[in-house]
């Protein structure tokens, strides 16, 4: 049995840790509250880039042929017969944030063996460079402390990497995997493809009407918008991404510090009674030695 000395040296920590992973908790429920505003203003505009660039690179499917738009010859639904791949890995930079992290590099290794062998992995985030480098995976390379301050220029910069990678044939596809902020108790690890960009299947004039497809006019052309809108679309889906990790890894972190200080409170509260009741032992202990010595005296 521990001594009461032990005891209280164990509450004492117990309490001092319970203090920081309130605080922690507290942090990332600010931090969270700042990432959740801004991807849920960012979502409506990705959605709506998505859907207005896909409609206008099937409509001018014959006019222009940008190098983001056309599939290489290895791409394709079969992942496993297809050629190279890139695969974004969003990880944090740091842990204390339960299983976030494991959860997108269970996903990728996942994903990798379905490619046998045809994939590199360019890893976003602290905790996915060091798990990857450290198992030796194919690494296209890492950035470090992405989200350390996290900017639209951070996506301009990994947009204007991966296109060009890809335009210069470099993959036949680029991938991400990633944890989408769902809600506050709620993230779900989401494999994405960027490129190539995928074209809408846009119906003809008769039954345009009945799906609730619409033509629009454009000015200036189709394909000068589009080819102004392209590189805009991939930056901002990473942007949206990075975005969605960064808010997914506050909640994530918020969660488990919130479990970890009421397990701290319930530890606190078993070792008190411990205490308690060795203390306890202690004094009746005492109490029987001071009795049996003044019983011995008289005696």
């Amino acid at each position: 049995m521990a001594s009461l000395i032990d005891l209280r040296r164990r509450i004492r920590t117990v309490k001092n840790t319970q203090q920081i992973t309130k605080a922690m908790k507290m942090v990332a429920a600010a931090k969270l509250r700042r990432a959740q505003d801004q991807i849920l203003a960012t979502r409506p505009y990705a959605l709506e880039l998505r859907k207005v660039t896909e409609h206008l690179a099937a409509v001018a499917a014959g006019e222009v042929e940008h190098p983001l738009l056309t599939p290489h010859e290895g791409e394709g639904d079969d992942k496993a017969a297809s050629g190279k791949t890139l695969v974004l890995v969003v990880t944090g930079d740091k842990g204390l944030c339960g299983a976030f992290n494991a959860h997108v590099q269970r996903r990728t290794e996942q994903e990798m063996a379905a490619l046998n062998g045809g994939g590199e992995i360019l890893a976003l985030g602290n905790r996915g460079a060091d798990f990857f480098t450290h198992r030796g995976a194919p690494m296209r390379g890492a950035r470090r402390g992405v989200f350390k301050d996290l900017s639209y220029a951070t996506a301009q910069e990994l947009a204007a990497e991966i296109s060009k990678a890809y335009a210069d044939g470099e993959y036949d596809a680029v991938y991400a995997v990633y944890n989408e902020f769902i809600s506050v108790l709620s993230q779900r690890v989401s494999w994405e493809r960027l490129l190539p960009i995928a074209r809408e299947d846009v119906l003809g004039d008769e039954d345009a009407s009945a799906n609730g497809h619409r033509d629009y006019l454009y000015e200036p052309s189709e394909a000068e918008i589009l080819n102004e809108l392209l590189p805009r679309f991939v930056t901002f889906q990473i942007y949206r991404v990075l975005l969605e990790s960064q808010a997914a890894e506050h909640a994530a972190r918020m969660t488990a510090m919130d479990s970890a200080t009421k397990n701290a409170g319930e530890l606190i509260d078993t070792l008190t009674l411990q205490y308690n009741r060795s203390r306890q032992a202690e004094i009746t202990t005492e109490l029987i030695e001071v009795v049996s010595g003044a019983n011995a005296l008289e005696g």
